[in-house]
């Protein structure tokens, strides 16, 4: 399905298709849990149909640099 949201970051109006159907959309509209309407879904595509941002911008705005894992973050003894 084709949905087309305004990223709350930047203004900038996209579409993009997405595996969902009408039933899931209002399921999550109606106040379920996004990944309980749409399991399937990548967190990428979850928050573009919450907030119209995409990985790409996100990571453009933000560096798109992961956190290390808490093991790594150990200071030496």
């Amino acid at each position: 399905m084709q949905l087309t949201r305004k990223s709350q970051l930047t203004g900038i109006t996209r579409t993009k298709e997405i595996n969902v159907t009408e039933e899931q959309i209002l399921a999550w509209e109606q106040g379920a849990l996004i990944q309980n309407a749409m399991p399937h879904l990548s967190a990428d595509d979850r928050e573009f149909v919450k907030t119209g941002i995409t990985g790409e911008e996100w990571d453009q705005l933000f560096g798109g640099q992961e956190e290390e894992p808490e093991d790594e973050m150990a200071l030496p003894s």
